[in-house]
């Protein structure tokens, strides 16, 4: 690839999207860390956090991509019509955080059916699969072409399309969970060499830093938030979102930067296939492979 295609009209070679991942109780029930007598459906990620994450994209007019469990569609429908019906793009990530990269063929296959059928019943049509612990099989494009979706989003470093699909990588060190859960250190430790973790101050420089070298590189850049962990770390991590968030809406309006949701990116891609012909670099590390 000489130099990167342009990702609209106006021939910005830049992309952006901005992405929150996991949802509600799935990763608590699937790790059996969620009391059997504690009442669903109150998790604290979508009853304070996510109306928040909502507003806080409203005031930028920007519009993003939600990945959630499909057990979500079941227990919290109508927060993710509603995150539709806003503008935004609600996609699959696994049916309850299932560890993807560990699943065999049958396994994933009807995981993958559970998780898209509880959307599709709720409403929504999933076009975009972000696997838990960023980590593909040998039979998830194929799989996630079977059903019907159109990009993954998988740990990488570079995007491009692969078995028909696109595929739109996320990079950890642009990841909130990355700079501060213990269980991520020793992502810290490859990609940094500390593993201590960072303040959120510390981690929304670093992704504004990302931000502008992106620019001038060209290519996709996703970068990933969670809302418990915004819930978790109060206010200092809202501040970063927002102040990330300014930079994308600053470099969009100089014209360096086209902002847009996931599925977007993946039908300009898919649109332009001779442009984006050369194959994707991904990752194979995962926060519980480190």
């Amino acid at each position: 690839m000489t130099s990167p295609p342009a990702w609209n009209a106006d021939g910005v070679r830049a992309a952006a999207s901005v992405t929150f991942d996991n949802l509600g109780e799935a990763a608590e029930l699937e790790l059996g860390l969620w009391p059997a007598d504690r009442p669903q459906g109150r998790h604290i990620s979508v009853t304070e956090a996510l109306p928040r994450v909502v507003e806080m994209l409203s005031s930028f007019s920007l519009r993003a991509t939600f990945f959630v469990e499909g057990i979500n569609a079941e227990i919290y429908p109508e927060a993710l019509r509603s995150l539709v019906d806003r503008g935004h793009e609600v996609a699959a990530h696994a049916w309850r955080h299932e560890q993807w990269a560990d699943l065999d063929l049958d396994s994933e296959q009807r995981l993958l059916s559970r998780a898209t059928d509880a959307m599709k019943t709720a409403g929504l049509t999933p076009a975009g699969f972000r696997p838990p612990g960023g980590g593909l099989t040998t039979s998830t494009l194929s799989l996630l072409a079977g059903q019907g979706y159109s990009y993954a989003s998988p740990a990488g470093e570079r995007e491009g399309i692969r078995e028909g699909l696109a595929v739109l990588p996320f990079r950890w060190p642009l990841v909130d969970a990355y700079a501060f859960l213990p269980n991520f250190s020793g992502l810290r430790e490859r990609f940094s060499g500390r593993s201590e973790a960072t303040t959120p101050d510390e981690m929304g420089r670093a992704m504004r830093s990302s931000l502008n070298e992106h620019a001038a590189r060209g290519g996709h850049l996703a970068l990933l938030f969670h809302p418990f962990v915004l819930a978790a770390i109060g206010e200092p991590g809202w501040t970063a979102l927002e102040e990330v968030l300014t930079a994308v809406v600053e470099m969009e309006r100089d014209g360096r930067l086209a902002s847009m949701r996931m599925d977007e990116a993946a039908r300009w891609m898919l649109d332009h296939p001779v442009e984006f012909s050369y194959e994707p670099l991904l990752d194979d590390a995962t926060w519980a492979s480190t």
